[in-house]
């Protein structure tokens, strides 16, 4: 019986690790976009609203680690655990989500500076978010087929 309050810590972990990476990389790009809005003011010039695109694009792996959290309740409901999936899967999107956000925080910088390239450095974001894909997809795929066992 005491083992029950560790049923759920694959789950939880594959969303908890997700969600910070997404944070410290939202961190990361927002606070890049603060300093070019700043920089901007300070010129006089205007400051683009669509480094909020940056700032924002880390957020997404929360929700695949909680999607993959859900699929793994199932999984604990039946006693199987699986906590190797939600620590690795997690990890894995979560650093996705920060090495996004450091591509985003690049990419304000390079905006607020030039003002030029929003869809080269939106095509790099989602070039690292696909690795974030590949990790739901293939934990997705691997959950469906130890269901099947």
């Amino acid at each position: 019986m005491e083992a029950v309050h560790l049923m759920d810590l694959g789950a939880i972990t594959a969303m908890a690790l997700s969600a910070v990476g997404s944070g410290m990389g939202a961190g990361v790009a927002g606070m890049a976009a603060v300093g070019a809005w700043k920089k901007a003011f300070a010129q006089n010039k205007a400051a683009s609203f669509i480094m909020l695109a940056f700032v924002g694009a880390p957020l997404t792996q929360t929700i695949y680690g909680m999607i993959i959290m859900n699929k793994m309740l199932e999984f604990a409901q039946k006693g199987t655990y699986l906590w190797s999936v939600g620590i690795f899967g997690g990890l894995a999107m979560g650093v996705s989500a920060y090495m996004q956000g450091k591509a985003g925080a690049v990419a304000a910088d390079a905006l607020g500076e030039t003002s030029k390239g929003f869809g080269n450095y939106i095509a790099v974001l989602g070039i690292i978010e696909t690795v974030a894909l590949f990790v739901l997809a293939f934990t997705l795929t691997m959950l469906g087929k130890l269901a099947g066992v």
